[in-house]
């Protein structure tokens, strides 16, 4: 689980409840006719501009956020170099027995592939499109909260017009002022939080995740032309080695 995003998710939100318990208490802010306006309009309007498909997948793409996939890189890098020395000692089809329990997908269907003898030219551009047609999907799905962020924040301008309309209208009746203003001010309180809390975070996480899954895979595409090419173990580690950021690269052979 990324502590850093519960607990940042957590702050914010216990900051402004304690805020607004310090004033004139956090049931002042809950307001049913702000939240229908914002949150239900917000996501009927993201519901018309995604598919039913993705969107049943929102609460997934959200844990995604809060708990990824992780993939230890030093471990991918000792597991690949293993590959290489066991394939420069006794043939690629000596991996064969470990890559049928390989439990990455990518890196079992690129070895798979080298085992079988095709093509490098082949294999690279087979592994590419399938890394280039994930990572536009995450981006896709990633696209819904900073949509979300967008929506909310133009359905808290929708809800605060509403209030105004329906202020400017009863000025006759001091008793329907208060309920109207509240609207009015409320829903542009729910739209930013959403927007600010949730949504355009959520979306820039998201793209983080995007961007290391990417990084892995270029790793693993890297590792399998070594090892079919027959590089030494140390020049796959170096090269391996270069896609991390320098205090990250430990190598084996010291």
């Amino acid at each position: 689980m990324d502590l850093g995003t519960v607990i940042g998710i957590v702050l914010v939100m216990a900051l402004l409840a304690g805020a607004m318990s310090m004033g004139v208490g956090v049931g002042a802010y809950i307001d049913i006719p702000s939240v229908l306006i914002v949150i239900g309009g917000s996501i009927g309007a993201l519901m018309i501009s995604f598919k039913p498909s993705q969107m049943k997948s929102f609460t997934k793409i959200f844990m995604i956020a809060v708990k990824p996939p992780e993939e230890d890189k030093a471990e991918l890098i000792k597991k690949l170099i293993g590959f290489a020395t066991k394939a420069r000692k006794d043939g690629i089809l000596a991996l064969e027995s470990e890559v049928n329990g390989e439990p990455n997908e990518f890196l079992k269907k690129g070895l798979s592939m080298a085992i079988d003898g095709n093509e490098p030219d082949t294999i690279r551009d087979l592994l590419e499109i399938d890394m280039e047609q994930t990572s536009t999907r995450h981006k896709i799905n990633g696209s819904m909260f900073s949509q979300w962020a967008g929506l909310a924040g133009a359905m808290g301008m929708v809800g605060t017009l509403i209030g105004l309309v329906a202020m400017l209208l009863n000025m006759a009746d001091p008793s329907a002022i208060g309920p109207s203003m509240a609207v009015a001010l409320l829903t542009t309180m729910y739209g930013a939080i959403i927007g600010n809390v949730v949504g355009t975070p959520i979306a820039i996480i998201l793209g983080i995740r995007n961007d290391d899954e990417t990084l892995v895979r270029e790793m693993i595409i890297s590792g399998i032309m070594s090892i079919q090419s027959g590089d030494a173990p140390r020049a796959l580690e170096a090269k391996l080695l270069s896609f991390l950021a320098p205090i990250e690269r430990v190598s084996q052979f010291d």
